[in-house]
């Protein structure tokens, strides 16, 4: 078992210890439409990443390092309809190469708090603040409002502290997201610091076993421009998940809120997502429903590419996309093994639709306001079923019932 980033833990006597996993997926993806009309279809090799787990020293001390690979396998992004961020839209953009590089230390008080667990962690990686980042859910495709329920790919401080059935986590980490595969943290810039610059929390209770229910808030500092003259993005998200392995198969459903404002209010983003699975044997089946706002800003003259830095002036309007994914999967090897083979085929049907006053017409960018896309694949893993990115200090154990998981 996998658990917030550690692997099962070693013998006292280990000193330390290092477990690689990894995964990839390639993918056939026909989307219609595409900006400035009709469709395409691409091959793709997507998620190519290798992660060293290490821990050791009575599990005192744990070490993720994930790379990732899209910078090369997928530089001009993944077509994705209602993607957005970091200079790429209807596509989903490369991850940075490094990807999580942090340590972390448990159980820092070491019993004196009676029944608590203190760990804190350094490095770069996922920002506490809310749901699971989709490559650790059952569907290929990336939900519309990845940058609006996660915050990834940061320079952070966390400290997490359980109690019983609460986690409560608080950080500090950089407000400006990657712009290339390459990009690490801007520490500083100009003699200012970037690192604390923005923080997070997130509140998270499990009343029932399978059941977590999480509340977060974050201040994001000019997240669009690495210098950090950009408008500032306040984040709220609240969500519940439940996970659970039966003698009938796996069980799991998230449900989740989230929303952005930007400019003192001037924008605002919402999302409602709700997703869920079940299997049988080896047969998997997964449904996701999202109704997802995101800023159309201006384009260049690659129209999947929006201008980076972003101009104040360029929101040209909100667009709201309401989709519809069916994930069907199998299982070609055992669950229980380390290697993990499974076909899968992905569908994708909905609509897109101006919010409020603004310029942008999705029909004359698109030539419909109808969404269509068709995934056909295989992902390879070994050694990550059950995975849960970005869970930086969980106790040994907490972790169990791991439904859900594509990996």
């Amino acid at each position: 078992m996998i658990a917030g980033g550690s692997a099962t833990a070693l013998p006292a006597q280990s000193a330390f210890g290092i477990s690689p996993v990894g995964q990839t997926v390639v993918t056939m993806n026909r989307s219609d439409p595409i900006p400035g009309g009709g469709s395409l279809s691409e091959v793709r090799l997507v998620q190519p990443v290798l992660m060293l787990l290490g821990h050791g020293f009575g599990n005192r001390l744990g070490m993720v390092a994930t790379f990732d690979f899209e910078g090369a396998t997928m530089k001009d992004g993944e077509l994705t309809p209602g993607a957005w961020g970091e200079g790429f839209v209807d596509r989903r953009h490369p991850h940075t190469t490094i990807h999580e590089l942090n340590v972390t230390a448990n159980d820092v008080l070491h019993g004196i708090d009676r029944g608590g667990h203190l760990a804190i962690t350094i490095g770069k990686g996922f920002v506490p603040f809310g749901s699971d980042d989709p490559m650790s859910r059952p569907f290929e495709r990336y939900p519309v409002n990845h940058h609006l329920s996660q915050i990834a790919e940061r320079g952070i401080g966390v400290v997490r502290y359980d109690r019983g059935i609460v986690t409560l986590e608080g950080a500090l980490f950089d407000g400006d997201e990657p712009t290339t595969p390459s990009d690490m943290p801007l520490i500083r810039f100009e003699g200012g610091w970037r690192f604390g610059d923005s923080y997070s929390g997130r509140l998270t209770i499990r009343p029932v076993d399978g059941l977590e229910v999480q509340g977060s808030r974050a201040h994001v500092h000019s997240p669009e421009s690495r210098p950090g003259a950009g408008p500032d993005a306040e984040k709220y998200s609240v969500s519940a998940r439940w996970a659970k392995t039966t003698a009938a198969g796996e069980r799991y459903v998230l449900a989740e809120y989230a929303r952005t404002s930007e400019l003192n209010g001037t924008f605002i983003y919402h999302t409602f997502l709700a997703e869920g699975l079940a299997s049988s044997g080896r047969l998997r089946a997964s449904y996701r429903y999202e109704r997802t706002e995101r800023p159309e800003e201006v384009r260049n003259f690659d129209l999947f590419r929006t201008m980076r830095p972003s101009p104040d002036n360029s929101i040209l309007g909100i667009t709201r996309w309401s989709l519809n994914t069916l994930h069907l999967a199998y299982d070609a090897t055992t669950p229980r093994r380390k290697l993990m083979v499974q076909p899968f085929i992905e569908g994708t049907l909905g609509s897109v639709a101006l919010v409020g006053p603004g310029i942008f017409d999705p029909v004359a960018m698109y030539g419909t306001d109808q969404v269509r896309s068709l995934n056909i694949g295989v992902v390879v893993g070994w050694g990550m079923r059950g995975h849960r990115m970005g869970l930086y200090g969980a106790p040994m154990g907490e972790m169990g019932g791991m439904a859900g998981m594509k990996m």
